[in-house]
């Protein structure tokens, strides 16, 4: 049996909207081996333990692209990252199919197929290839491939994952966009992304509440996020570089300076103060590995 260490991600990032992604430090792992039928168990109990399972679908998928026949799989997930939050628990599970299926097969794809392949299943490649890849990911997904660009990252950032007591779909999240966007707000939108990916490598930590800024998403899916205003002003009075909408929400992202040692605890007494007890305050980094074999 193998097993798989899967990492959440944090897509869009504000302005890069379905386009840029990164890997968090924030794990689901899943045990995996070929069977003659479907056996499953997991954590939470709204997991699928028959073949509608997300990590069987993405594995049975791999096995028809190399033309083999899967007749079960035995699966063991522990899913920390939570479900329909804004962190990518859906490409986890993708991935973690995927890459499981190719170990199990003897590793016939490489990693621009995986990637490729992923980003088919879920629709675009914002989750799915830092998951897969790790670090920060800018990707384009022209409807049959992945053209990505992987850096890691090793800065003296922190991510703030404040996330709240409710779900939020992502068809509902993206429902919500408009059909049609202006030249200007595309303009702005494509400006801000460029800049956030550069000053988050270089050190110009002071541009990043710039560069989340964004008119294309986030303006749209605040109303559907109770709160959310409060929690950015809440975040920034305590010295956040930036905060955005992680994903399609609902859970918020702050990007913190390392030496801003008490800003998870202030984040939680403010929080409770304002009560919105039902918050998750999670202090992360950024994982530059991806999915590995443990």
């Amino acid at each position: 049996m193998i097993t798989l260490q899967i990492p959440a991600t944090s897509a869009n990032l504000g302005a890069g909207f379905d386009a840029l992604g990164l890997a968090l430090e924030y794990y689901n792992t899943v045990q995996m081996e070929e069977s003659d039928q479907i056996e499953i168990s997991a954590d939470h109990p709204n997991v699928p333990t028959d073949e509608h399972n997300l990590i069987y679908i993405s594995a049975k998928d791999l096995y028809q692209v190399c033309g083999k026949k899967l007749d079960g799989l035995k699966l063991i997930q522990h899913d920390q990252i939570p479900m329909t939050r804004g962190l990518g628990s859906s490409s986890a599970c993708i991935v973690a199919g995927l890459v499981g299926a190719n170990t199990l097969l003897g590793n016939p794809l490489n990693t621009d197929d995986l990637v490729d392949l992923a980003a088919q299943i879920e629709g675009h490649p914002d989750n799915t290839a830092p998951a897969l890849l790790g670090g920060i990911v800018t990707a384009v997904f022209d409807g049959r491939r992945v053209h990505w660009v992987k850096q890691e990252v090793y800065t003296k950032l922190r991510f703030i994952a404040m996330i709240p007591d409710f779900e939020l779909k992502t068809e509902k999240a993206r429902a919500c966009l408009p059909a049609e966007v202006s030249h200007k707000d595309a303009v702005y939108n494509l400006s801000r992304a460029a800049l956030f990916s550069a000053s988050l490598l270089t050190g110009k930590f002071e541009n990043l509440r710039t560069a989340t800024h964004d008119k294309l998403h986030q303006p749209y899916r605040m109303a559907l996020i109770p709160h959310a205003r409060d929690v950015f002003d809440i975040a920034y009075a305590h010295g956040a570089y930036a905060v955005y909408i992680s994903g399609a929400g609902p859970t918020l992202m702050a990007i913190v300076d390392e030496e801003n040692t008490y800003f998870s605890g202030k984040m939680r007494f403010s929080l409770d103060n304002a009560g919105l007890k039902g918050w998750q305050v999670h202090d992360l980094r950024i994982d530059n590995q991806g999915c590995v074999l443990l």
